[in-house]
Formats: structure tokens, sequence, C-alpha cells
């Protein structure tokens, strides 16, 4: 049992991580969203063509900050605990826990 549980929490499994694809992929469409929410409300108050396209994109950049800072967080997460995991497998395949082999 001992060797199961080593070998499972050396291995790395991914059922308690965060998955990193799906929340990418939100984050992503979620800033196109906004951007072109707020775009075609812009074009639709009158304000035309590229000006409008221009200034939708500039006022997409706050609004996505704060409407998508909980997406973001858990994104950052993913990213932290994948480094982490690639950064023990080094270690493990490399034999050392040090992050310089040539100490």
């Amino acid at each position: 049992m001992a060797e199961q549980t080593g070998a499972t929490s050396a291995g790395g499994t991914t059922g308690d991580q965060p998955k990193l694809v799906p929340l990418f992929l939100i984050y992503t469409f979620g800033r196109l969203a906004i951007a072109a929410v707020l775009i075609a409300l812009l074009w639709w108050l009158g304000l035309p063509g590229t000006p409008g396209f221009l200034f939708g994109v500039l006022l997409a950049m706050p609004v996505s900050f704060f409407a998508l800072a909980p997406v973001r967080t858990r994104l950052t997460a993913a990213l932290a605990a994948r480094a982490e995991r690639k950064e023990a497998l080094r270690a493990e395949l490399r034999g050392t826990e040090t992050d310089d082999g040539r100490g």
C-alpha cells in the first residue's frame, strides 16, 4: 500500500488539480465576448467605424480585468500548480531536489 501511495503522489494525479485548457478557453472567450459586446454597444450608441472599435477595445481591458478576476485567479493557480508538478518531475527524474544538478 505504501508503494501505491508513493507512486500516486509522485505521479502527480490531476484529479484534484484544476484543468488548464478549460480555464484558458473561458478566460480567452470571456475577454473576446466582453470586447464584442462593448464594441456593439458603442456602435449602437452612434460611435461608428474605427473609433467605436478602438474605444470598445480600450474599454474592454479594465472591464475584463474586473469581470474576469476569479477566472484569472484560478488560471494563475493552475499554471503555478503545473509548473510545480513539472519541476517535481524534473527533480525526480534527475534524482535530486535542487533546481540545478551541477551543484
